[in-house]
């Protein structure tokens, strides 16, 4: 009998793009990261930014914030870290043009105008209503304060945007909006590692805690079937920081896993698009091989496989 792992492999092999396929050969067979980066290329325009359903809920091929956002993530992912890589001049490139950049707020905006000219999930319309843009705004001045030469103004616009996204989430009531949650974990970490003096980073980290906690569903009689927070998400390890708090959620989750994956290799999506869009059916052929590549990475975090 095949081994959850070994399912999950051939999964990726016959339903993965390009790009998944060269994330998990990178985790699991030596897999170099100049292949990823060269996946993900194909998705990056010339103004730096990316599209083309990166994120695998809008297929808009134009530049947008969160795709560009999605493509860090897979960079962030990898460890890559080399900032004159022409991908990474270009994605600074794109974030210090100003383009769908509310300059009022200082946030970028989490959906655009071109969206509705493609195929998407309802939640990627725009409608010009966005209230709370720190997603992917957190996140993206992470990647800029990583990457950006200190001396430029993008640089010094990104420690601005951090400062005021930390000292917001800090007198910010709590909230279990998990995908917020995510890019305020991104920018803490990115803080504590190069500005850790920027803000009260122990106040920081424990709104972080208490957002984690509650985010976390805790039935998990409706991980299977609803579109709910699992520990995974915000990838909990032993070492986590969020792992005292929920601990017995995260090691449940490792059988959870095992449990649900399906006979074909992959995991359910519990999500609909609710639209007439029939590419959400492979759009979430995209979602499962991402999930069977995040999914095996928490079962060897956890000693599983």
């Amino acid at each position: 009998m095949k081994t959850v792992f070994e399912k999950a492999r051939a999964f990726i092999y016959r339903n993965a793009r390009s790009v998944d396929l060269a994330r998990w050969q990178y985790h699991f067979e030596n897999g170099s990261r100049e292949n990823v980066i060269h996946a993900l290329s194909f998705y990056q325009n010339e103004d730096g930014g990316f599209g083309h359903g990166i994120e695998a809920d809008f297929l808009n091929p134009n530049s947008s914030p969160m795709a560009t956002w999605a493509a860090s993530q897979i960079i962030r992912e990898i460890g890559f870290e080399d900032r004159s890589h022409p991908m990474i001049k270009g994605m600074l490139r794109y974030l210090e043009s100003g383009a769908e950049f509310d300059r009022e707020h200082e946030q970028w905006l989490n959906t655009i105008p071109s969206n509705n000219d493609y195929p998407h999930a309802v939640w990627w319309t725009y409608n010009g209503n966005d209230d709370f843009r720190y997603n992917p705004t957190a996140a993206l001045a992470a990647f800029i304060i990583d990457y950006a030469d200190e001396n430029s103004p993008l640089y010094k616009q990104a420690v601005t945007i951090a400062k005021q996204a930390a000292d917001r989430i800090i007198n910010e009531p709590e909230f279990d909006e998990s995908h917020i949650t995510g890019c305020f974990i991104t920018l803490y970490e990115t803080l504590k590692k190069r500005l850790p003096d920027i803000t009260d980073m122990c106040a920081f980290e424990d709104k972080l805690k208490k957002n984690v906690k509650s985010s976390i569903c805790p039935d998990t009689e409706k991980w299977a079937s609803e579109y709910v927070t699992k520990p995974s998400v915000f990838g909990i390890t032993r070492d986590s920081i969020f792992y005292e708090d929920n601990s017995q959620l995260a090691e449940y989750e490792t059988e959870f896993i095992r449990s649900s994956q399906l006979s074909d290799g992959g995991f359910p999506v519990t999500w609909q698009w609710w639209t007439e869009y029939k590419e959400y059916e492979i759009s979430a052929k995209y979602w499962q091989c991402d999930f069977a590549i995040k999914n095996m990475l928490y079962l060897r975090n956890y000693g599983v496989i």
